[in-house]
């Protein structure tokens, strides 16, 4: 019949619509705590820590040393890192030599080792002053030092292989060391350094 209301059967299709529940994820992180435990302990165990780099000196005894004037080598480090030596005391005729880079592109140090183990041969009593300009770099002291080092481990190591012992049972009388000492730059060496350029320059080294 028209204007009847059809009733319809069912709901809205929206109505039908289920909600559906979410599952909540449980993640068991005890696995992931251990693993990461394991690790930790087989890197502690296995990583090789750097060994702190210090250098072994040995220090003179308290009471002053008395030392000839032949037997001592100085070494001044100018502030440009020029490195001039001389043995006894400063003369006219004994004034600071340079020690100038090898033909083949060494560094200064590389010849004052052949220096240090030449005269060293000529006489073993040798002890060497070392003085460096306050504006030099710092670090042609730890090279000097270095040097040091390296020649005592070398002799030591060769008059142990000549006795056919370990470095660690040469005699007392038979270990090599170099004895220096650490002063103060002067005014004084200043005008050393002038003198022995000068000098340097005549003879055509500079």
């Amino acid at each position: 019949m028209a204007g009847e209301v059809v009733e319809r059967s069912g709901s809205h299709p929206r109505e039908k619509r289920r909600i559906k529940r979410r599952i909540p994820i449980r993640i068991d992180m005890t696995p992931m705590v251990d693993i990461a435990f394991l690790l930790l302990i087989f890197y502690m165990v296995s990583t090789v820590f750097s060994m702190p780099q210090a250098m072994e000196i040995t220090l003179p005894p308290d009471d002053k040393v008395p030392i000839q004037a032949e037997d001592l080598l100085t070494i001044r480090v100018d502030a440009d890192g020029g490195y001039w030596w001389n043995k006894g005391e400063i003369k006219e005729d004994n004034m600071p030599r340079v020690l100038s880079a090898s033909e083949d592109g060494d560094k200064a140090s590389d010849s004052l080792r052949t220096l240090l183990v030449d005269r060293y041969r000529q006489n073993p009593r040798l002890a060497v002053l070392v003085l460096l300009h306050p504006e030099a770099d710092y670090l042609h002291m730890v090279n000097i030092l270095d040097e040091f080092d390296l020649i005592e481990r070398s002799w030591n190591s060769f008059t142990a292989e000549r006795m056919g012992v370990k470095i660690g049972e040469l005699p007392t009388g038979k270990k090599f060391s170099i004895r220096y000492a650490i002063g103060d730059w002067k005014v004084t060496d200043d005008k050393v350094i002038e003198h022995a350029v000068d000098a340097a320059m005549e003879r055509g080294e500079l």
